[in-house]
């Protein structure tokens, strides 16, 4: 997309991290990513992953966000490469099943009488939330997961496993909340929507996660993050669902961009977060953690690498969806319109997504827009940028049908078009 601005990914620290070390976190600037079309990628603002806390001497996942609210640029992808933060994985492995069970802290009800809301969810939903730690060469770095079935199945980032773009053939294990270390292969990913799946090796009655659908969230809504920040495994933060439907762009390279169409939240996220939960007040997943903003280079600020109370999540219906596929034959679909667009207008006050290009034979075309058409909605779903197109396209899975409203020769009409499936 011609209004795409990539933001500065975090580079992970160089040389070994000593347990117990919190390396510092640098930040250089990327290049601008040239326009993409969308049906490939389309891109626009771009957010930042949280970078993964290092494991054993990890490396820190880097990212960087950007999204259309002046001041704001990319935060950290929340999990990865090398992390913020570095809690050194020490156990010995005790055959392929992983290590015999560590301290590892577990969330319980101590007073039942004044326990809160969050505390209830936190103790229902901690169990479902692992510790995701990953290595390659001299590369290393942890983020968080979510349990999906009892026998060893676990979402979690892509940007994760994959050490923020920088491996394909990563080493895995993962912690469950009862400190039990195992071993684990990737079954696969789908860089698109920074989703992964991870099966634990011989694993048995782990504890999955319940889902909510995520269409039934409000803004407003009690929002509790459970993950690894910094590498501390089960740390629970809570706030509000602060907006649905948040279009954003990640990515820390030009071919790492990644538009969501996301949950965003004031819940303490940061580092290391990647991958793990952000439930609801019943303590069932509403989101898959990936990403936050932090404060724009040169603003006042720009010090802060941390949590600035704006994180991102994955809504829940699109992780599920990514997951069942991934787990029955390791990969997953991207829904497809087919159009190059543009933010119409600039991109603080943009009217629309602005139809640059139609690839012959995509779905575009045979529902007949045409280069200057200008999309203003999809279904309900009001469009002001090209980003936004893209996003609420994305959150769509493939074959279904959507309403179009576009803005043509100074009148308004609907386009209904059935969505294909983008090449692999």
């Amino acid at each position: 997309m011609d209004d795409q601005t990539p933001t500065t990914p975090h580079r992970p620290a160089p040389g070994p991290v000593p347990p117990g070390h919190v390396p510092p976190v640098w930040t250089t600037p990327a290049p601008p990513a040239p326009p993409q079309p969308a049906w490939h990628a389309p891109a626009s603002p771009v957010l930042q992953h949280l970078a993964p806390p290092p494991a054993a001497a990890p490396a820190r996942r880097a990212g960087r966000l950007r999204i259309g609210v002046a001041g704001l640029v990319a935060g950290a992808l929340i999990g990865g490469g090398a992390g913020a933060g570095v809690v050194a994985l020490t156990d010995d492995a005790t055959g392929s099943g992983g290590a015999a069970p560590v301290a590892a802290q577990a969330v319980t009800i101590t007073d039942p009488e004044n326990a809160t809301a969050v505390t209830a969810a936190a103790a229902k939903a901690s169990p479902s939330v692992v510790t995701v730690y990953v290595s390659s060469g001299s590369s290393s770095g942890s983020g968080s997961g979510v349990v999906v079935t009892d026998d060893g199945y676990v979402l979690t980032n892509n940007h994760v496993v994959s050490l923020d773009g920088s491996t394909s053939d990563a080493s895995v294990q993962v912690r469950t909340s009862d400190g039990t270390v195992y071993d684990a292969t990737v079954v696969g990913t789908d860089p698109t929507s920074d989703l992964a799946v991870l099966q634990l090796d011989g694993a048995r009655d782990l504890i999955p996660a319940e889902f909510a659908d995520s269409d039934d969230v409000q803004v407003g809504d009690l929002a509790v993050a459970i993950g690894a920040p910094l590498g501390l495994s089960d740390t629970v933060t809570d706030g509000i669902v602060s907006a649905t439907g948040r279009a954003v762009s990640t990515g820390s390279t030009e071919g790492d961009a990644t538009v969501l169409d996301a949950l965003q939240t004031d819940a303490a996220i940061n580092p290391g977060n990647s991958g793990g939960a952000l439930v609801n007040a019943s303590g069932e997943v509403i989101g898959i953690n990936t990403a936050i903003a932090t404060v724009a280079s040169g603003a006042p600020g720009s010090a802060q690498s941390g949590s600035i109370g704006v994180g991102f999540a994955i809504p829940s219906n699109t992780a599920q969806r990514i997951a069942e596929e991934i787990i029955t034959d390791g990969t997953a679909d991207t829904a497809y319109l087919g159009v190059s667009a543009r933010t119409d207008g600039s991109e603080e006050v943009g009217t629309g997504a602005q139809v640059v290009q139609v690839q012959p034979g995509s779905p575009a075309a045979g529902a007949g827009l045409t280069a200057g058409d200008v999309v203003t909605a999809v279904g309900d779903r009001p469009v002001t940028t090209s980003t936004e197109l893209t996003a609420a396209v994305r959150s769509h899975a493939p074959g279904e049908v959507v309403a179009l409203t576009v803005r043509r020769d100074g009148g308004t009409t609907t386009v209904d078009v059935t969505l294909g499936t983008a090449a692999g």
